[in-house]
């Protein structure tokens, strides 16, 4: 994240357009790979913010691999999410406006892992058993994946 964080310290916590991507990662049980992730104690989808450069894809990829360990071997764009409804505050203060490419994986090679940094866990969920206490864009990314399956 360090486009990102070089602007934090010129912004403070201002808000940002925050572009990125989330993968909704699926096992051969049709489970959800979820995070628990440190910044807001919430889980979360595999996913993060588009460094100087990138294609969303590439986004996509990279944090995957960063964030699980896994690699994509299929990958479909389903939907690109923005507005007010995406806005969000961390508990620390930092504001974003989303902007997210959802993506989907259900072929991945790898061995699943967490990054420490970023998290505290990390593991799939049936999609009718998903934690309760979610981070918000990413609750609306599943929701939307939900109510067009």
């Amino acid at each position: 994240m360090g486009y990102i964080m070089d602007l934090r310290r010129e912004v403070g916590t201002k808000p940002l357009i925050m572009v990125g991507a989330s993968v909704l990662i699926f096992n051969e049980n049709i489970e959800l790979l979820l995070q628990h992730r440190k910044d807001n104690a919430c889980w979360g989808l595999i996913g993060g913010s588009m460094e100087l450069g990138e294609t969303l894809e590439e986004v996509a990829i990279r944090e995957m691999y960063e964030e699980s360990g896994l690699i994509p071997t299929d990958l479909e764009l389903l939907n690109v999410f923005s507005g007010q409804e995406f806005y969000y505050q961390y508990p620390h203060g930092d504001e974003v406006f989303n902007v997210i490419a959802a993506y989907e994986c259900r072929s991945f090679s790898g061995e699943l892992k967490y990054d420490e940094e970023e998290a505290i866990a990390i593991a799939f969920f049936p999609l009718d058993q998903l934690p309760k206490k979610m981070s918000p864009p990413d609750q609306q990314v599943i929701n939307d994946y939900l109510h067009k399956k």
